[in-house]
């Protein structure tokens, strides 16, 4: 007997990216309206994407979780339709619910590929979506609701242990005991940590994996650093440092045998990850003479395509008034289903409607 839901759809929302060389200055000005980027650093980050001939990672990344979630969902009974809208690109957030509403959706249940608190991993994400929602026309007739930040859950946690496992075992063995983990995730303007739990929330992960490492390998601890990248800011604005190809120049000047690259700031290989750390992190590693290893993202790893059904299967018993048992690794979490007055507000427009909280 298929398990009864109070929700009739899946929306996974995610950023969107370019799919071919001339939607690359379309997107990215999509990205970064209203926020007075410097026009050459818009070229440079165009740059990155047509090395890649134009076209992010992360819509087939998208196209590709959809269908192992599908396949879940499936395999576990669990009959619910899954659509797909994104913030920045087609599919756009607002198409998608017009097309949910003619499907006769009446309530959704909202998953967004990012794991943490912040004003740009959440409460945009629900801004965007009481945007999106009023310019559909929708709000009538289909409601939503959103998805915990998971990124202590264990289908999140446990993939990147595994990879950063593999990834030490891609060292040579001489250099191997004595490598370092690092941890990347996206830089964000201090503004926006100051008034977030975003990076002890990352320090949290970042301790579950180097102890998970540690235990693998039977050592009594690994170091470990977390760093950022892709910046996009003005110089004046101070944003959260070190950048990771700085830590990598200043490790190797200390004598560092050997790093692991960890991007637990990402489910997937995005942009970021691609570019930042496969393309000019290794650059850096390979003109110092440091060994570099990078650990996978979670990506359709089926520990994270199981997290998905966890927590739609978590957040239905709750909206049933069942007790829940809500996973989490850390004493961070596991977070609340509906984000607290005030949590990540937005540093530019105070007030701006956001759906899925309690303001």
């Amino acid at each position: 007997m298929p398990e009864t839901l109070p929700y009739d759809a899946l929306l996974l929302l995610s950023f969107g990216g370019p799919e071919g060389p001339e939607e690359v200055v379309p997107f990215l000005e999509n990205v970064t309206r209203g926020r007075g980027i410097p026009k050459e650093r818009l070229a440079a980050v165009g740059e990155h994407y047509f090395l890649f001939g134009g076209v992010s990672p992360i819509n087939a990344q998208c196209r590709a979780l959809i269908a192992e979630i599908e396949r879940d969902f499936a395999a576990h009974g669990l009959e619910i339709p899954v659509y797909w809208g994104n913030r920045n690109w087609t599919p756009y957030l607002a198409d998608t619910l017009e097309r949910m509403a003619a499907d006769g959706v009446k309530r959704a249940l909202v998953f967004v590929t990012s794991a943490y608190s912040s004003y740009s991993g959440c409460r945009q994400y629900r801004e965007d979506l009481a945007a999106a929602v009023e310019k559909a026309g929708v709000a009538d007739v289909l409601s939503v609701d959103k998805i915990r930040a998971y990124f202590d859950h264990p289908g999140f946690v446990g993939p990147f242990a595994e990879s950063a496992v593999a990834a030490f075992e891609e060292l040579d063995p001489d250099v191997r005991e004595r490598a370092e983990l690092v941890f990347v995730t996206h830089s964000v303007p201090l503004s926006y940590s100051e008034t977030s739990d975003y990076v002890p929330q990352h320090e949290a992960v970042a301790q579950l994996v180097a102890d998970s490492v540690a235990e693998h390998f039977g050592r009594a601890e690994q170091p470990w650093r977390l760093v950022y990248c892709s910046r996009s800011g003005p110089p004046t604005q101070p944003w959260l440092e070190p950048d990771v190809c700085d830590h990598l120049r200043e490790r190797a000047a200390d004598g560092a045998a050997a790093v692991v690259l960890v991007p637990i700031g990402f489910v997937s290989d995005h942009m970021e990850v691609i570019y930042d750390l496969d393309t000019q992190a290794a650059e850096v590693a390979a003109e110092l003479g440091l060994p570099m290893a990078r650990a996978a993202t979670p990506g359709t790893a089926p520990a994270f395509v199981a997290l998905v059904r966890d927590l739609l299967t978590e957040r239905s018993a709750a909206e049933r008034g069942e007790p829940v048992e809500r996973a989490g690794l850390s004493a961070r979490g596991p977070m609340p289903d509906v984000c607290a007055a005030g949590c990540c507000p937005n540093p530019r427009v105070q007030g701006k409607p956001a759906l899925c909280g309690r303001d």
